[in-house]
C-alpha cells in the first residue's frame, strides 16, 4: 500500500523512467533470445525454436578453424594496445587544463581537442586515406621534400595497429578527459590550500592531492574498458581493411561481419557462435578485473 502511494506521489519521475527501461529492455534484453541459434543448425523455413538443436559444434567448429588464432592474437592485440595507449592521456590532459590559469587559452585547447570526437568514423578513416596516400597523401609528399621514400602505410601489416590505435587516442582523448576534469572541480579546494600553506608545489599536489581524487573514476573506467576488450571498433577496421594488411587487421568482428552476412552461405549460427564467445570472454574479464579491484581496496562496480 505504501508503495502504492509512493508511486503516486513521485508519478513524474516513473514517467521519466520507462522510456529508458523500455529502451532496455527492448533493445538488450530480448535480443538475447535470439543466442540459442549459436547452439542449432539454424534455418529460417524453421525459426529459431524449430531448427535443428546440434550444442557446441558451431564452437568447435570456430575454435578447430585455422583462423581462430590469428583472430583471437589480432583482437587481443589491438585491445590492449588501445587500452594503454588511450587509458593515460585523458587524465594528464585534464590535469593540464585544470592548472592552466589562462582561461581563454582552456577554452581553445578544450574545443581543439573535443572537436575530432564528432567527427564520424567514414570521415575520420577518408581522411586517414588521404593524408596516408603514397602519391598524394601530404605526409608522404613531407617525407619527399626531406628525401624520404614513399611509404604506403596503409598497405603495411606492421603499421595497422598503430595507426588505428594513435587515430583513436586523437580522435577521443578530448571527450574523455570531460570525466576526469570533472572529478577535478569537485575535490575540496581547502586541500589545495593547505597543501600550498605547507609549501608543496604543484608537482606534490598532483600526486598527493588529484592523483587519489580521480583514481576511483580512473579505477571503475579501467574496469569497464577492461570488459569491452574484446570490441575493436567494428567499422572503423573494416573501413581502414585492404588485401594488404588483412594479416594483422581482421578481428572477430569484422570475421564475424564476413562470415554472418557478406558471404554466400550466410552462416547465421556459425556467426552468433561467434559473438557469444566474445561476450562470453568480455565478461569473464569484466568480473576478473572487479574482483581484483576489490580485493586491492578500490572502487569496483559492485
Amino acid at each position: 500500500m505504501n508503495i502504492g502511494r509512493n508511486i503516486l506521489k513521485t508519478w513524474q519521475l516513473y514517467v521519466l523512467f520507462l522510456p529508458p527501461l523500455i529502451y532496455i529492455l527492448l533493445f538488450k534484453y530480448v535480443p538475447m533470445f535470439g543466442a540459442v541459434i549459436a547452439f542449432k543448425d539454424f534455418s529460417v523455413m524453421k525459426g529459431m525454436l524449430g531448427s535443428d538443436w546440434v550444442g557446441f559444434k558451431h564452437f568447435l567448429r570456430f575454435f578447430n578453424s585455422y583462423e581462430f588464432w590469428r583472430l583471437l592474437r589480432n583482437t587481443l592485440s589491438i585491445s590492449f594496445y588501445t587500452l594503454l595507449a588511450s587509458f593515460p592521456f585523458p587524465i594528464l590532459l585534464a590535469l593540464g587544463l585544470h592548472y592552466v590559469q589562462n582561461q581563454r587559452f582552456k577554452k581553445t585547447v578544450q574545443m581543439v581537442t573535443y572537436a575530432p570526437y564528432f567527427i564520424s568514423i567514414v570521415v575520420l578513416v577518408g581522411l586517414m586515406l588521404q593524408f596516408l596516400d603514397p602519391r598524394t597523401g601530404a605526409i608522404n609528399i613531407f617525407m619527399g621534400w626531406l628525401g624520404v621514400e614513399p611509404i604506403n602505410f596503409m598497405g603495411q601489416s606492421s603499421m595497422f595497429q598503430s595507426i588505428y590505435v594513435w587515430s583513436h587516442v586523437w580522435q577521443n582523448v578530448g571527450f574523455a578527459c570531460i570525466i576526469f576534469l570533472a572529478t577535478l572541480t569537485g575535490i575540496d579546494p581547502a586541500l589545495h590550500e593547505a597543501a600550498v600553506i605547507d609549501g608543496a608545489n604543484k608537482v606534490q599536489r598532483i600526486r598527493h592531492i588529484d592523483l587519489p581524487g580521480i583514481m576511483p573514476i580512473a579505477v571503475i573506467l579501467l574496469i569497464l574498458n577492461t570488459g569491452q576488450i574484446m570490441e575493436t571498433g567494428f567499422e572503423k577496421i573494416l573501413l581502414m581493411q585492404n588485401a594488404l594488411n588483412m594479416q594483422a587487421s581482421e578481428v572477430i568482428d569484422t570475421y564475424v561481419y564476413k562470415v554472418g552476412l557478406v558471404s554466400q552461405a550466410m552462416n547465421f549460427s556459425y556467426a552468433t557462435a561467434i559473438g557469444l564467445f566474445k561476450s562470453v570472454i568480455g565478461f569473464i574479464l569484466l568480473i576478473i578485473v572487479n574482483q581484483t579491484a576489490k580485493k586491492l581496496k578500490q572502487e569496483s562496480l559492485w
